[in-house]
């Protein structure tokens, strides 16, 4: 297998991959930890929804100021300082045991985004820079890969290690599992690259703003890679679980259940489809993803038979995610990697922290859950539309 062989003959992927699973595993055990801490606490209604929604903000309001920050560091030295303070950030947590601590809870959780923010756009950039092109589509596709282990890893542990060992506990864990990240970190070696240290930091916001509006191609790709921001089914999947499945297993199993479906299938479907993913083909991604969606709105009426709709809502998202990605990092002029990549993740949180509102909304108008499921397909049919639009414009020779 082809991502094998690139963990095998490159030691700072290997390296890089390794800090990848053990964070991201991480993080769902303080996140989780968050949440439940705010609900011990009987923190009200607004203060657990901010909580949810410093998750996009980070990215979307710091974008421009990122992605300067990337290009103005040295690759090594700014993954290891932002895991660092990430590490800080996490243990600080374990002092916050009351409501009146609650804006240094948020102050703590924002902190954490920001640096986590910055070092994924970092770690994008370094791998444009350092890949050759098939290589970094292999890349990018073990970055969606490990995403989807640690999540469903994370998601079934994180709630049952609070439960035996405390919340303090898990704060600890992650903090553990941070240093072991850093450690590794240290073993990248990285070439040289040319920093912009002398460089005016406004002049630079604006001249990456002013490159992005003129590459008509880029703004495309950002736009097409922006659409998989509608796989945010988080709120879909705790309102089928609190509604539609509610006298079948508790919420906690159903959602654990529907997540873990949808895992496995964005592992597998990057597995399978890795060796045909190209350009030419992209559209019926989309398209198949939309299908997915749709066949997922129609079974949903059954829990079990839900599962075969739920896996194919999944079985082309990763794929679709690392070959647009992709496509942006090589369309990009090299002076431009950190900026275009925070700007790339600004527009994809913007539409999933949309639609994580919007599934909300539509639900209290009396929309139906099978109705809104089968708006979001038609959505990635609409995108497959727009990709052989794109692709005939600025692909085909």
């Amino acid at each position: 297998m082809n991502h094998l062989k690139l963990l095998q003959n490159n030691k700072n992927i290997r390296i890089l991959s390794c800090v990848q699973l053990i964070v991201y595993f991480g993080a769902w055990f303080s996140q989780t930890g968050v949440f439940t801490l705010l609900v011990e606490l009987d923190a009200p209604t607004w203060a657990i929804s901010i909580s949810a929604m410093l998750a996009f903000l980070p990215g979307i309001l710091l974008a421009p100021v990122n992605g300067v920050i990337v290009e103005k560091n040295k690759p090594k030295k700014l993954l290891i300082s932002m895991a660092s303070i990430e590490l800080i950030s996490i243990f600080l947590l374990i002092f916050v045991d009351d409501l009146s601590m609650l804006w240094f809870l948020f102050f703590l959780i924002f902190a954490r985004l920001c640096v986590g923010s910055i070092y994924f756009q970092a770690e994008m950039s370094l791998l444009a820079k350092i890949l050759q092109p098939n290589e970094l589509k292999l890349a990018n596709e073990m970055h969606s890969v490990i995403w989807s282990i640690s999540y469903t890893a994370g998601m079934a542990l994180a709630g049952i290690f609070i439960y035996f060992y405390g919340i303090q506990t898990a704060f600890l864990f992650d903090c553990f599992l941070l240093s072991i990240g850093i450690i590794l970190l240290a073993g990248l070696k990285i070439p040289h690259f040319k920093t912009m240290l002398e460089d005016n930091f406004f002049s630079m916001i604006q001249e990456g703003f002013l490159y992005l509006c003129n590459n008509k191609k880029l703004l495309h790709l950002i736009l097409l890679h922006a659409f998989m921001g509608f796989t945010s089914y988080e709120t879909l999947v705790a309102l089928l679980a609190k509604h539609e499945y509610k006298e079948l297993l508790s919420a906690a199993l159903v959602i654990g259940f529907l997540n873990a479906i949808r895992a496995c299938s964005l592992i597998l479907g990057t597995v399978f489809l890795s060796k045909i993913t190209d350009e030419r083909i992209l559209g019926y991604f989309y398209l198949g993803q939309g299908l997915g969606i749709i066949l997922w709105a129609f079974t949903q009426y059954n829990f079990y038979l839900s599962f075969l709709g739920l896996f194919m809502t999944g079985f082309f998202t990763s794929s679709l995610w690392a070959y647009t990605y992709t496509l942006i990092q090589k369309n990009c002029d090299g002076r431009y990697f950190g900026r275009v990549i925070a700007y790339t993740d600004m527009v994809f949180l913007c539409v999933s922290a949309s639609i994580s509102v919007l599934i909300g909304v539509l639900f209290e108008l009396m929309m139906s859950l099978k109705l809104i499921t089968f708006m979001l397909g038609t959505i990635f049919i609409i995108a497959g539309i727009y990709w052989a639009w794109f692709y005939k414009h600025y692909l085909q020779n």
